[in-house]
Formats: structure tokens, C-alpha cells, sequence
């Protein structure tokens, strides 16, 4: 349900759901921030779990899984404990149904660009089925969550930038600057000024250079966060041309493509181990593609994970308990790019790290589309996009090495992701998306794991094929035969794909 309402006369745990979030936002519990939101009707507001204001009512009382929802209920955001300037809730990789497919796709602004009959033609349903289905599942419709997460798009670039309030406007993907104002003024009961004026501190630089727009943003994790193990598997495996690493997971830095063109981000640790956070600098050839940047970072680092829930579980088996407490809030590295990670997962089977790395800075040297884009803040210009999959599919032959039957394979994957026959992104279902891989010739079950994992976050895929992985489970005593360790993981689930993790890194 999405929400939850209570009677002051009614017992506060007659609903078991309503009754655990009424004590976590009575203890002020900021590991439930961003999981839910608290609706006072009382004042017309809408909190944070942790909000430290006097604790209402149970009958004043609403909770909602989305601030579309509170919006919905004529509530606006709190002044004081700014409900939206949380990490996002972890619902949306967890869950696997339409409702968080959705959710998955409007972040990434999918319905300012192609609008509601888009999402819900990328989805597979009429816009009518899809809106009662939100309505029912999350308290509001496609626009309505749509709009709510332009707001926060919004808030986030009026607290953290001095951009013009004209370019915040478009930025977030406001099709008017009234529009932007009138919900702006709706949600928040301030003009965009006066949100600017309230954040009381010196924004952080902004400005457009020939032909694009540099900014850096703060973007919150939920603790503990493990960001310097998610930086270091990216930077191990990093193209050169399109991708730099610090050292020891201090930073990650990459070229990317963006709906309105190419753009690049360099990503550092900052905040604290109980506040942690990534400073996000980015370079936009476009800024109506900020939204789906900062959609595309939180999944690539894994922002929103429940660590805490995850790290329970998985450490309540004696045989991981050690490496939890030696890595707490390990996150899955996600994906900018679903593609590129088809192509990764392709080409990196069955080979070392270091050999798939040098196979696809050859590949990408020589299909991939020439940029000059200098790395944000740092050192260094990068100087290729990945290749598409329409170039795989024409000239991957005259670069692509190894045995016959794989470079076949990869050619066959790319033709049919370039003639539109095979889709891949944030908006599949784990299961309609394996079944799609596993039908391509020489696509086996880690190769659809891995995308799985890595482009849609799934959370529990135990990738046993995997022979570094296996060797991870023998040290730690576990069985380290594909069907004896499948069916052992079943005690970590719904967390196999984190447990699978640490098995990696021991």
C-alpha cells in the first residue's frame, strides 16, 4: 500500500506497516529517510522520518512511498528536515514490477522526453493501465511523479549551483519558467529565490562554457557506504580514452552519452562515514540532461541501497560475518550506459580483467565516437565515447579478436540492440530481460546475470558460473561447485548479488 491512515482513537499497531514506521519516525530513525515519507495533516506538511519536529498523532498521520503522493494529498515539504534532500529509496531496484520499472524510467526522464504514452509504450501497457496501476501502487500517476521529481531535480540545482533560475527551470525539465515557478511555489511555498536564499551557503560554481555547462553537485548515500570499493571496481576496469581512476578508489572519472549529447563526470568521496557523500562534477553539452545524469550516478554507485538491511542479513552467516564487518555498505556497480555493459558482459567472459580491458580500449579506439571533452575539475581530456551498437554491428569484425563462435556472438547481440529487436534498460523486468539474452546465440546465464546486475541493479543474482567468484567461496570454506553454492545462497537471499560481492573481493 502507499499509503496508510490512522483514526487518533484507533491503536497505533493495528496495521503492522503503519505501526514500524510510526515508531521509526517517533525515534527519529534517519536509516528510514527517503524509504518513506511522513504526511502531518495536521499542518499540511509533508517529513523526513528523522524530522526532529514534536511527533504528531497517529490519526494525523499518512505515510507515502513517493512525495508525488504527498503532493498529491495537497501536503508540501517541510521547511525544516527538506524531505527530498535524502538518498532515494531502495524500493526501485528491489522490487521488480511495473510499479518500480516505472519509477526506474522516470528518474531517468523518460516522460519529459517522450512524455506518458513513451514510458508506457516503453513498458508495454496504455497510458490508462499504467496510470491506475501507479495511482493504486505509489498514490499518483506518471505525471504527477514526474513533476514531483522535477521539483526535486530543482531544489537540488537551486541549493547546490548559482545557475540562473531560467536554466534550473529547463535543467529539470520544465517545459516554462511558469510552470517551474507554480510548482515550485506549490510544493515548497517559496519561490525558486527564496529556496536559493534558504539554503544559506555559497552555492557551488556553475557556469556555460563554449557550447556546455560545468557544475558540481553534492549527492547523498545512505550509510554505511562502502564508496571507495565502487570506485576501485570501476577504475579497475577503466578504458582509457574514456575513463580515469585515482588511486585506491579516491576517484572515477568517465565520458558518457546523454540523451542531447555527450558529457562527461568525475566522481570523488566527500561528507562523513554517519553523512557520507560523492561530489559529482559534470560537464553538459546540454543542461536539460542533468536529471538523468544524477539518475545514472546514484545507479552506477549504488547510492540508495538499504546497506544496513543488507549487511544484517548477509552477516548473519558465520562465513561472510567477517568480510561484512571488513567492508560495510559494499555497493553494486551500476551502469551509465546499458549497452556499453552488454558489451562488456560480452567480451569479458571467460577473461581476465586486464584482457577484457585491453579488448575494449582496442574496440573503442577504433569505432568509438571522437570527442575533446576535459575531465571535470582534474587532469586530462577524454577523447572517445563507446562505441554503439550500430558500429559493433558494421565494422566489429575488423577489430574484434578471439575465437570465431564469441566474435559471432557479439556481432549477432549488436545487430539486433541496432536494429531495435533486442532493448535493454532500467525499464525491463529481470526475467522478460534474461529470457531475451539467453535466446541470442552465445549469451549463457553469467553473461545475463551480470547485465542483469549491473544494468538494473538487481539485488539478488548469485553469479556461480563466475570462477573468481567460486575461488572466493572455497577460501571462506563455502562449496564452490555452481549447483552446491546456488543452492547454499539461497540463505543470503534477497541480497545474492551483494553477497556475490564479497565473495569477489575475498
Amino acid at each position: 500500500m502507499s499509503t496508510a491512515r490512522h483514526d487518533v482513537t484507533e491503536p497505533v499497531s493495528a496495521d503492522p506497516v503503519f505501526a514500524e514506521r510510526y515508531r521509526a519516525m517517533s525515534a527519529r530513525d534517519a536509516r528510514f529517510d527517503g524509504q518513506f515519507i511522513t504526511g502531518v495533516h495536521s499542518t499540511g506538511i509533508y517529513c523526513r522520518p528523522s524530522c526532529p519536529a514534536v511527533t504528531p498523532k497517529p490519526g494525523n498521520v499518512s505515510f507515502y512511498l513517493t512525495a508525488a503522493a504527498a503532493h498529491e494529498a495537497g501536503l508540501r515539504a517541510c521547511k525544516r528536515c527538506l524531505p527530498d534532500a535524502v538518498p532515494g529509496s531502495p524500493e526501485w531496484n528491489i522490487r521488480d514490477d511495473l510499479a518500480a520499472r516505472a519509477m526506474r524510467l522516470i528518474a531517468d526522464g523518460t516522460v519529459e522526453r517522450e512524455g506518458v504514452p513513451g514510458l508506457a509504450r516503453r513498458l508495454g501497457y496504455t497510458p490508462r493501465h499504467l496510470n491506475r496501476v501507479l495511482t493504486a501502487e505509489l498514490g499518483a500517476g506518471p505525471l504527477a511523479l514526474a513533476r514531483a521529481h522535477r521539483a526535486q531535480t530543482a531544489r537540488l540545482l537551486l541549493t547546490g549551483t548559482d545557475l540562473p533560475i531560467t536554466d534550473v527551470a529547463f535543467a529539470a525539465g520544465f517545459s516554462s519558467v511558469r510552470q517551474f515557478n507554480e510548482t515550485m511555489a506549490e510544493v515548497y511555498r517559496l519561490t525558486p529565490g527564496a529556496i536559493r536564499t534558504a539554503a544559506r551557503r555559497s552555492p557551488a560554481a556553475a557556469h556555460r562554457g563554449p557550447g556546455a555547462v560545468t557544475l558540481s553537485l553534492r549527492l547523498p548515500a545512505r550509510a554505511p557506504f562502502d564508496g571507495a570499493s565502487v570506485l576501485g571496481f570501476l577504475g579497475a576496469r577503466a578504458i582509457e580514452g574514456m575513463e580515469s581512476s585515482g588511486t585506491a578508489g579516491a576517484e572515477y572519472a568517465r565520458a558518457l552519452r546523454l540523451p542531447h549529447g555527450p558529457a562527461a563526470v568525475r566522481l570523488t568521496l566527500t561528507g562523513t562515514p554517519a553523512v557520507p557523500a560523492v561530489q559529482c562534477e559534470a560537464a553538459l553539452a546540454d543542461i536539460a540532461d542533468l536529471a538523468p545524469l544524477v539518475a545514472r550516478v546514484r545507479r552506477l554507485l549504488d547510492l540508495d541501497a538499504d546497506a544496513e538491511a543488507i549487511d544484517a542479513v548477509l552477516a548473519s552467516d558465520p562465513a561472510l560475518a567477517p568480510r561484512v564487518a571488513a567492508s560495510p555498505g559494499l555497493r553494486l556497480p551500476g551502469a551509465v550506459d546499458a549497452e556499453e555493459i552488454v558489451f562488456r558482459a560480452l567480451i569479458g567472459q571467460q577473461v581476465s580483467v586486464a584482457a577484457a580491458r585491453t579488448a575494449l580500449t582496442r574496440l573503442t579506439d577504433a569505432l568509438g565516437e571522437p570527442i575533446a571533452l576535459p575531465v571535470p575539475g582534474g587532469d586530462g581530456t577524454f577523447t572517445r565515447l563507446f562505441p554503439t551498437a550500430a558500429a559493433i554491428a558494421e565494422r566489429g569484425r575488423e577489430v574484434l579478436r578471439g575465437p570465431a563462435r564469441r566474435v559471432d556472438a557479439i556481432i549477432g547481440v549488436a545487430t539486433e540492440l541496432a536494429e531495435g529487436r533486442l532493448v535493454i534498460d532500467v525499464g525491463e523486468s529481470r526475467d522478460d530481460l534474461e529470457q531475451r539474452l539467453l535466446a541470442l546465440p552465445g549469451v549463457g546465464p553469467w553473461t545475463a546475470g551480470y547485465i542483469a546486475l549491473r544494468v538494473l541493479g538487481s539485488p539478488d543474482v548469485l553469479l556461480t558460473g563466475d570462477l573468481a567468484l567460486r575461488q572466493g567461496a572455497t577460501r571462506l570454506g563455502l562449496p564452490s561447485e555452481p549447483r552446491a553454492l546456488a543452492e547454499y545462497g539461497t540463505r543470503w537471499a534477497p541480497w545474492r548479488s551483494y553477497a556475490g560481492l564479497h565473495l569477489w573481493r575475498s
